[in-house]
């Protein structure tokens, strides 16, 4: 996927200027800033949920917006920072949605394999038959993955995927993105702002400030104290573990 000029305002603030970057087949891309960047709202535009004012999204061959509903949810899925549901659903009844592009509400045996997988790999069988409002916000997190998986698209968004859980919740989301890319080979863009997440389970970062890209490249390029000074403004010290380089700000 390629991304060229991409604009968006509200009213006379701009709050994507000109962004062009793409997003590499197979991997894990990485959108991190501060708040008010553009992150959230660059995700918008690529999956359609937000109008673009400018720019072009070229998504295998075409732009984005020639591609009819139902084709490009096999393709490309996203999962929000807001997702409430407002009926009452059990876990399976919820990942079911994911197959709604393919059989609608006419479930096959296909479909029903393909939810049972989706379960399975999330870890969530002990619970799949109790009701979505019963849940950790962890385990309900990763029913809304499951669900993800369940569209069994190329492509994968997510913004903000830890958010509002702790850190075990949060380090074990991190690892099972990691496995969508790895075990499934999906290519994933992420809305973060937890940058050692960031650091540690994607490949690629592209750093937004004040709607502009200020960095991009892979993690090691990015990840400098000098780059997250300009991006942050605020001073930090890098160590590496595992080969990739950890943050601490001060």
């Amino acid at each position: 996927m390629k991304i060229r000029n991409l604009t968006k305002k509200y009213d006379e603030n701009v709050v994507v200027d000109s962004a062009n970057f793409e997003i590499p087949q197979g991997k894990i891309l990485s959108l991190i800033g501060p708040n008010g960047a553009g992150k959230s709202t660059v995700m918008g535009m690529i999956s359609r949920l937000i109008a673009r004012d400018a720019g072009i999204i070229d998504f295998d061959g075409k732009d984005i917006s020639r591609w009819k509903d139902r084709e490009l949810s096999k393709r490309l899925a996203i999962l929000t920072q807001q997702n409430s549901i407002q009926m009452r659903l059990t876990v399976r009844e919820l990942v079911a949605f994911g197959r709604f592009p393919y059989s609608g509400s006419h479930l096959n045996e296909e479909d029903q394999a393909i939810i049972d997988r989706s379960i399975k790999y999330m870890e969530l069988e002990e619970m799949e038959h109790c009701f979505i409002d019963e849940l950790s916000g962890g385990q309900r997190q990763r029913a809304y993955i499951a669900m993800v998986i369940a569209q069994d698209t190329d492509y994968v968004l997510l913004d903000e995927p830890t958010n509002n859980l702790d850190i075990y919740h949060a380090s074990n989301m991190m690892k099972m993105v990691r496995k969508l890319c790895d075990e499934l080979g999906k290519t994933v863009v992420l809305v973060l702002h937890e940058i050692n997440y960031a650091a540690f389970y994607s490949d690629y970062i592209c750093a937004f400030v004040g709607g502009k890209i200020e960095k991009i490249g892979t993690v090691n390029e990015v990840m400098t104290k000098e780059n997250l000074y300009e991006i942050y403004n605020v001073d930090f010290e890098i160590m590496e573990i595992e080969g990739k380089p950890l943050s601490i700000y001060y």
